[in-house]
């Protein structure tokens, strides 16, 4: 039945705000009608969750004789109280305020009852039917309509709490008219679309992507995973084929060390790829002295394929050294040799296999190219020989002793500052003072590799850069003053310190260093540099 609303006492008049006195039932300032009955609320009471008692199964949703139709007399247990280790729950109320029938609920794992009010414990619970279903009948016609699953959690007594599920009649009265809503459900039993039929979960609007058939297979043993997603396999261009993201290539961060030198190179912050390339290894003299060797290559991003040029370059110019140091070449020789085994690497590149170059009619005149710098430690020498504008640079050990810069660039600047025409600092200040003037290609005007050989008298750290370092540590002052203490017994660390510095100073360019602790012996002489 419905229950009417009553007019509540009303302080103040609801269109003007004036005040009123008991029993008006018009504003006397706006006129406002005072009985007017306000909207009711959107929303229901809430309901106690009650269930009818024991044994007293529903007939249907239309019956009269509901189960629970009655008020609870005054010697009853309060809801929700324990009586012999059972839940006895209240009845519930025929209507709401609103002349619906209250829906009678149970939690699916509250012992006593399930939602049709029949013992968890009974024949209906273990066999999975229950009073007035038989075959056949009523209810179990209207129940073939839908039949929902509400849990498989096992109840106390050894039933299961998904008596109304099983139950033919009692799946159809407990639904009602929310029929609709769940009409895509699956029969009793069968498993839902992306779901476990025993987990218990409401069926998926989607298929779960982690089962999903078009879900990507995971990584085999020894392919790449993603950096992004962790799980996803990376295809042959460098991609992610679960989440699509772009892998690091190989050469963005390389870091390589040995006993006595270490490497590493940097793509920097604002160049798509990494253009340098580097090489260190040792080897023995014929008097099985050790020889170091730390090759350092940056490629010239005007030229084509540049971080293939300088890659050629690097590995040619460390295996000519490998091949000839062994054999008693003299280290400044054998320097010399390996600058040119680079440059015939790279011009290799320019020869395009016939009809390769019918996309671009001028790559003859772009042909690839790079700047070699190297050094050579063997026999108390320390050779070094250059192309371009890479440098090596002197750290002495003892920090009070000067630096030194230990070669010319090839580049527009020195030119203007060996010519006298300008100083230093005016010529390195100007636009063109990194064009460079000698370099490794088809294209180079004229291939002169430079080499000198040192013989230093006291220990310390031989610095072999590309511009992408000393652009942020020009002079020898500012490089020693970029080096760490310890590079001495920490060479790779020490490399990684000053890749971070010209990433600190903003990473501009290519960033590649290698470093080679040199030591002097018993009979240390003075240095002397025997040619340029």
């Amino acid at each position: 039945m419905s229950q009417s609303h009553q007019q509540p006492a009303l302080p103040t008049c609801p269109g003007c705000e004036e005040p009123l006195d008991a029993g008006d039932r018009f504003c006397g300032a706006c006129g406002h009608d005072l009985s007017a009955v306000p909207t009711g609320p959107g929303d229901r009471p809430t309901m106690a969750v009650a269930a009818p008692p024991a044994g007293q199964a529903e007939a249907g949703p239309g019956d009269a004789g509901r189960a629970g139709a009655g008020t609870p007399d005054a010697g009853a247990p309060r809801a929700g109280a324990v009586e012999g280790g059972a839940v006895r729950w209240p009845a519930a109320a025929e209507t709401d305020s609103s002349d619906v029938p209250a829906p009678v609920h149970s939690p699916a794992d509250v012992p006593g009852t399930d939602s049709d009010g029949r013992p968890l414990t009974g024949p209906g619970a273990e066999s999975g039917g229950g009073a007035g279903a038989a075959p056949g009948g009523p209810a179990h016609e209207e129940a073939g309509a839908v039949r929902v699953r509400h849990d498989h959690r096992a109840a106390p007594g050894g039933g299961t709490a998904t008596g109304a599920a099983a139950d033919a009649g009692g799946a159809a009265r407990t639904t009602g008219d929310r029929a609709a809503a769940v009409a895509g459900a699956a029969p009793d039993g069968a498993p839902e679309p992306g779901g476990d039929p025993d987990s218990g979960d409401f069926p998926l609007a989607a298929p779960d992507p982690r089962t999903a058939e078009h879900a990507p297979a995971a990584p085999a043993a020894g392919e790449k995973v993603c950096v992004a997603c962790r799980s996803g396999r990376v295809d042959p261009d460098g991609y992610c084929e679960n989440c699509g993201h772009a892998q690091p290539r190989e050469r963005d961060h390389m870091e390589q060390e040995l006993d006595t030198v270490a490497a590493v190179s940097d793509r920097g912050l604002r160049h798509h790829r990494n253009e340098d390339s580097f090489a260190v290894s040792s080897t023995a003299l014929p008097d099985g002295s050790p020889a170091v060797v730390a090759i350092v290559c940056d490629g010239v991003s005007s030229a084509s394929r540049p971080d293939e040029a300088s890659a050629a370059a690097a590995t040619a110019a460390n295996e000519a050294l490998l091949a000839s140091l062994p054999r008693g070449t003299h280290p400044q020789q054998a320097m010399h040799e390996a600058i040119v085994a680079a440059s015939e690497a790279v011009n290799a590149l320019a020869q395009e296999p016939a009809g390769a170059m019918g996309h671009d009619a001028h790559r003859h005149q772009n042909a690839p190219a790079c700047t070699l710098v190297g050094a050579v430690v063997a026999g108390g020498l320390l050779i070094v020989g250059w192309v371009g504008d890479s440098r090596v640079y002197w750290v002495p050990e003892d920090r009070t002793r000067p630096t030194a810069r230990l070669t010319e660039d090839d580049s527009w600047a020195a030119q203007m500052v060996a010519a006298g025409l300008m100083n230093e600092a005016e010529a390195y200040a100007d636009d063109r003072a990194h064009a460079i003037t000698g370099w490794l290609g088809a294209d180079a005007y004229e291939l002169e590799p430079h080499t000198a050989a040192f013989k230093p008298d006291r220990p310390g750290l031989v610095v072999v850069c590309t511009d992408g370092l000393w652009n942020y540590a020009e002079s020898g002052e500012e490089m020693a003053a970029a080096v760490p203490a310890d590079a001495q017994e920490r060479p790779l660390h020490a490399a990684q310190v000053l890749v971070g510095h010209a990433l600190d100073g903003g990473g501009h360019d290519n960033v590649t260093v290698a470093l080679l602790p040199f030591a002097v012996g018993p009979d240390g002489a003075g240095s002397a540099r025997e040619s340029v």
